[in-house]
């Protein structure tokens, strides 16, 4: 339900006369009210969550549950969770198809980005599968609400800084968190119906390993 209703505003926003324009207007006003702090800010995040760093930040966590925690199946889930929610904001785009804010319509574009797709967000899709991610790690644990609420707010933060740098419209920053919950969603009910049996058949084939070499 939740990635129907994102296509559906999606391609509302981009058949129903007025929608991009006055969007258009919030980047606008805050193109003309950027402030040193807020910019230092959004331009940092605009860098911390930006795809290669997303990539090493995943592959590093997933690494870290994997070998030192010695948890593959946390290092599996994180690594799952942000995937599928992350990488299907990509599907999302070339469904809707909206084309980002352009820079020339702004006063003061912090990092203007080549001419693509931009609904929804990128960055805040990464920021809240990452939140999701980390939940359920921590799951079962004391800090797993402070985890995810932390998690939450970091991901709103990283998608006003995208409308505060003139990358993308409000929209697509509010359609980037039922898009990413959906399709985690989904793949956590798939995990939860197929985890226990791969893993079960994991620990017997192990288990007649481990009988052979004795």
């Amino acid at each position: 339900m939740l990635v129907a209703v994102v296509i559906a505003v999606g391609l509302a926003v981009q058949v129903v006369p007025g929608f991009t324009s006055a969007e258009l207007t919030v980047d606008q006003n805050f193109s003309r009210n950027h402030n040193p702090v807020l910019t230092g800010l959004a331009l940092a995040f605009n860098l911390l969550f930006e795809p290669v760093v997303g990539a090493m930040v995943v592959l590093a966590t997933s690494l870290y549950l994997l070998l030192i925690r010695r948890s593959p199946q946390k290092a599996v889930l994180f690594a799952l969770t942000v995937g599928s929610g992350w990488l299907s904001c990509q599907l999302f785009k070339v469904v809707i198809g909206r084309i980002r804010p352009d820079p020339a319509l702004l006063l003061d574009p912090l990092a203007p980005e080549p001419v693509s797709n931009s609904f929804p967000s990128g960055h805040t899709c990464l920021a809240v599968a990452l939140a999701l991610a980390a939940y359920f790690v921590a799951r079962g644990t004391r800090v797993e609400k402070p985890v995810l609420w932390t998690g939450m707010i970091l991901a709103v933060i990283v998608g006003w800084s995208r409308v505060y740098i003139g990358a993308h419209y409000p929209l697509d920053v509010m359609a980037s968190f039922p898009a990413t919950i959906g399709v985690v969603v989904l793949m956590a009910g798939l995990w939860n119906r197929q985890a226990p049996s791969i893993v079960a058949r994991f620990q017997s084939a192990r288990d007649r390993r481990a009988t052979m070499d004795s």
